[in-house]
């Protein structure tokens, strides 16, 4: 029996709501088998004969579960910070020439192992992502995920039109692969499948319907696309598509538009579009860093939130411009602060862990430390940051050290990240 007791300050969420957070400034976590086996005050472990040097002990550092990334591209690591393009054109420039050197598959897969090590070293532990078109770039990824033990869903981009030939798949291979992928890898150690239209001008009608075919057939997988990221974008299409009544109109049309499907961006949406997103039950991915990056305007997150509309908060790379989901938050509160409203920094974590694990239908699993969930987590030591250890002294409250972890933060932050109980990145000395 595979047993640790993490000992440290502590936060998570037990309950579906950020005030009901549980901060403790001495917790023992004890993971058994892999799983989350109690969470409590240290004091009540010492009192039930645990003894005190039996635990691993990080007296400075913050204990909490491990960050969700709703929305991100693996591809599209290597045109980080691309300069000076908003999205069409950052399509056309950078996106598509980057992803068409995956037809090699060895640089599929080196580029799969490090996108993953890139994860668990920015204290992301589970991640919904997009390959590319080619069928073995999202091999590669499920491959070098399932050797780290970790939460993952992606899919295989389809893409049949409006892109360079040597990406594009058809209708009839689009399916195959993804009918392949989904065959070989959903629910296999901790993976599953979503099936990935990059977006409404880059696939035919007759993929769009084929998607939702293949979704029909393997209603526990989900959907992952784009919808209403840019202006232009928007009147892009609707110079291309027939009869055109709005974006989210072409998902609902051809049968996407479920309680498991992943809108990146969701930026620009007419009233109607919202209320029907919110009937359909369809999830919002959220992704400050991106939209402030190619200036695509900003999440409405009140008025989505609003209408009861699950939103789930993701980096975007490579648009987004870091891995790091705390970074993301402070671009969140960013954002937010643009339409006058202030995120609190205890509702931008509860988005990052559970309440991302919620809308995206995982929060059986992961998230928080119930018992029975999924051992994933993360070590923060503000000790790594000169800056953010100085600030912090000055806390009052835990809501002013996770703002500062937010605004101040990113992957240096990040101590130790572990997958289902055990370590998958320790940072090194220095």
């Amino acid at each position: 029996m595979s047993q640790r007791f993490v000992r440290a300050r502590a936060l998570h969420f037990p309950e579906l709501t950020c005030s009901g957070f549980d901060y403790s400034e001495d917790a023992v976590l004890h993971i058994e088998n892999g799983y989350i086996k109690r969470f409590a005050p240290a004091r009540s472990f010492f009192s039930d004969g645990l003894e005190p040097d039996v635990c691993e002990h990080y007296p400075n550092m913050l204990l909490m579960p491990g960050l969700i990334d709703a929305h991100v591209h693996f591809p599209q690591v290597e045109i980080i910070a691309s300069f000076g393009d908003q999205l069409l054109d950052w399509l056309e420039h950078y996106t598509f020439p980057a992803e068409a050197k995956f037809a090699d598959q060895q640089y599929a897969r080196a580029a799969a192992a490090e996108f993953i090590e890139l994860l668990v070293a920015h204290g992301t532990t589970t991640a919904f992502t997009y390959a590319t078109s080619h069928c073995h770039s999202a091999d590669a990824l499920f491959e070098a995920a399932f050797a780290r033990s970790m939460r993952l869903v992606a899919g295989k981009v389809l893409m049949d039109r409006n892109a360079p030939e040597n990406i594009l798949d058809t209708v009839a291979t689009g399916q195959a692969d993804s009918e392949y992928l989904i065959k070989k890898w959903h629910g296999q150690g901790r993976l599953g499948y979503a099936v990935t239209p990059r977006f409404a001008g880059t696939s035919s009608d007759q993929q769009l319907q084929s998607a939702a075919e293949l979704f029909a057939r393997y209603p526990d997988t989900w959907v992952q696309t784009h919808l209403s990221e840019n202006l232009a974008e928007l009147a892009w299409l609707q110079s291309i598509v027939d009869d055109f009544k709005d974006y989210f109109s072409i998902y609902e049309q051809a049968g996407l538009a479920t309680q498991r499907s992943v809108f990146g961006h969701c930026i620009h949406l007419s009233d109607r579009e919202l209320s029907r997103l919110k009937e359909t039950g369809g999830i919002a991915a959220f992704c400050p860093s991106s939209n402030l990056f190619l200036g695509s305007g900003l999440f409405p997150l009140q008025a989505i939130r609003g209408e009861g509309i699950p939103v789930a908060i993701g980096t975007d790379v490579g648009a987004g411009t870091s891995l790091s989901m705390l970074s993301t938050l402070g671009d969140a509160y960013r954002v937010c602060q643009l339409q006058n409203f202030a995120l609190d920094p205890l509702e931008a974590f509860y988005m990052a862990t559970l309440g991302n694990a919620h809308a995206l239908h995982l929060s059986d699993r992961i998230g928080n430390f119930c018992a029975g969930k999924e051992a994933d987590f993360i070590l923060l030591n503000p000790a790594r940051n000169a800056l953010v250890a100085k600030r912090i002294k000055t806390s009052k409250h835990i809501r002013d050290e996770l703002f500062c972890y937010m605004m101040m933060g990113d992957d240096r932050l990040v101590e130790q990240t572990t997958l289902l109980g055990d370590i998958q990145f320790q940072r090194g000395a220095g």
